[in-house]
């Protein structure tokens, strides 16, 4: 239950808190971006099964690997991409977090 909460708290509080704090005079539309990024989980869809609660993403999905992690970074250093960099990057994180607790609770 609190895994459920800090997850969904961190895909869609966090990310307004950010656009409040950092982006304050277009912090709805930085927020719409941040939300957006959220699909990033499209690559789900080309899993079997689609949705497995004891799966960690991080590694095992597409756009969730290892490979694709230092592209999202790397877009936090040019101001073109950093918003959308920011969500990608908090999305691994979160992700990252959710990981890490399963494997701890098990």
């Amino acid at each position: 239950m609190l895994q459920n909460i800090v997850h969904y708290f961190l895909h869609f509080g966090f990310p307004l808190v950010l656009a409040l704090l950092f982006y304050r005079s277009k912090w709805r539309r930085v927020y719409w971006i941040l939300l957006l990024t959220m699909l990033v989980d499209i690559d789900h869809l080309w899993a079997d099964p689609i949705f497995d609660p004891t799966r960690c993403s991080i590694g095992y999905h597409t756009f969730h690997s290892y490979y694709m992690m230092p592209i999202y970074v790397l877009g936090l250093f040019f101001r073109k991409t950093r918003v959308v960099a920011i969500g990608l990057v908090l999305h691994m994180i979160t992700d990252g977090v959710d990981c890490i607790w399963m494997h701890n609770n098990t």
